[in-house]
């Protein structure tokens, strides 16, 4: 009797630390299945426990909560960190000749809303966070809104305007008749090394977080130009040395090998797109330590577009898109396997906003396993924008960006295409 006495006695002491152990909340999360730090092994049945805005602590088991604080009822879906998509364009979800008529037919302001829209599309999407590579400036507008609390969407790192050479493929004259060119900005332009700086400290001037520069042609470059280097040595060396000056990072849209490998060499701390990478990218990518970032389901975009509107682009720009679809996937088949970081971007503004997580089927058909594929869009992501200390896991600490889905993601990738809830900093948008 002694001895069920003190194995009582235990039980019931047992119990107390384990009740006293989570700390008061203002909700908990019951989850059934949980990847709390993506990479490594998912928990059973767990609860988290939110406060301010921020995860306080993480269970195994359904903790019974302290006090009436509220409990959100996940026990049959699998619970992640919000998702990071690490190459967006929110101030459009039109491409090709649409895109381009309406820039020169809607207003600033409707063009603003556009970008709010587009926005909460992907939010709602699971994607709590993203990296918004370049636009007129409306989305930095509307980083600082939502940062106030004056509008529903993702946290926002962004670019402003992104940099190229004249005539490269951030030149917005370009497809545009030559008297309308006075009406277009190009102070996002430069050509040689100091020009270049210059165009930099402009965008830092208007309070980017990241610069996003353009190292060759682009698929949706109205001239016939290729898609090889356009940037000489000295001009991206000027500007990866000047962001680096002010404490930002830098993205490079490169296609060629030529401007992959020019771009890593500077210093550049992203390849977006990448598609001819080769063997020298690749050692470069291992020892500079730089992200790759594939951008593999712009391609859904064009087949959609063209299959409502075979005119959908212009000659020159189609033929670069037939053979974007024809090469997609092949530069991650080789990154995978050779240890190079990735971290997920959809280009969405190319491809469709709110259906970023189309990527992740992508990413797995050419050579990820899915929970490399949710790393990407995580942890690896989180590290790439500077934010590992705020999101990317579920730790205490962490803002509570949290997501749900039905089924296993890591059994099928594809259920990330249905998430059901959706939490940002302890709001609760989607469920």
């Amino acid at each position: 009797m002694k001895a069920l006495a003190i194995t009582v006695a235990l039980l019931m002491s047992g119990s107390a630390l384990a009740q006293t152990a989570a700390p008061a909340a203002d909700h908990y999360i019951h989850a059934g299945k949980l990847i709390d730090r993506p990479g490594q092994a998912p928990r059973g049945a767990s609860t988290i426990a939110i406060r301010g805005g921020r995860i306080v602590g993480v269970y195994d088991g359904h903790v019974t909560p302290l006090g009436e604080a509220p409990v959100i009822d996940l026990r049959n879906r699998t619970v992640l960190p919000g998702l990071i998509d690490a190459h967006v364009h929110l101030s459009s979800d039109r491409a090709g000749q649409e895109g381009l008529l309406a820039s020169v037919t809607d207003s600033a302001q409707l063009g603003a809303y556009e970008t709010l829209w587009n926005a909460r599309k992907t939010l709602l999407a699971g994607f709590t966070t993203v990296r918004n590579l370049g636009d007129d400036g409306a989305t930095l507008a509307l980083r600082d809104a939502i940062a106030r609390g004056w509008a529903d969407g993702p946290r926002i790192i962004d670019a402003g305007r992104s940099i190229s050479t004249t005539s490269g493929h951030m030149d917005a004259r370009l497809g545009i008749d030559d008297h309308l060119h006075s009406t277009i900005g190009t102070e996002n332009l430069c050509d040689g090394p100091e020009a270049c700086r210059r165009a930099v400290r402009r965008q830092i001037g208007r309070g980017v977080d990241v610069i996003k520069i353009a190292t060759t042609g682009g698929v949706n470059s109205r001239i016939g130009a290729g898609l090889g280097k356009q940037m000489f040595d000295d001009e991206a060396k000027a500007i990866v040395e000047t962001a680096h000056l002010y404490g930002k990072k830098v993205a490079v849209h490169a296609h060629g090998a030529d401007g992959i490998t020019l771009a890593l060499r500077a210093g550049a701390d992203s390849i977006e797109h990448g598609t001819l990478m080769d063997a020298d990218s690749i050692a470069l990518f291992k020892k500079t330590g730089a992200y790759y970032v594939p951008t593999l389901s712009t391609v859904n975009g064009y087949l959609e577009r063209i299959a409502k509107d075979p005119n959908a682009y212009p000659p020159e720009v189609r033929a670069k898109i037939d053979w974007r679809i024809s090469i997609t996937g092949k530069a991650l088949e080789k990154a995978v396997p050779a240890g190079v970081k990735v971290a997920f971007g959809t280009d969405a503004g190319v491809s469709k906003h709110g259906r970023n997580a189309d990527e992740f089927e992508l990413l797995v058909k050419h050579g990820m396993t899915p929970m490399q594929a949710i790393e990407a869009a995580t942890t690896n992501a989180a590290d790439l924008l500077g934010l590992a200390k705020e999101v990317g896991s579920i730790e205490p600490g962490k803002s509570a960006d949290i997501i749900a889905v039905s089924g296993d993601p890591l059994a099928d990738v594809k259920v990330l295409k249905s998430v059901g809830f959706v939490m940002r900093a302890g709001v609760v948008h989607k469920d």
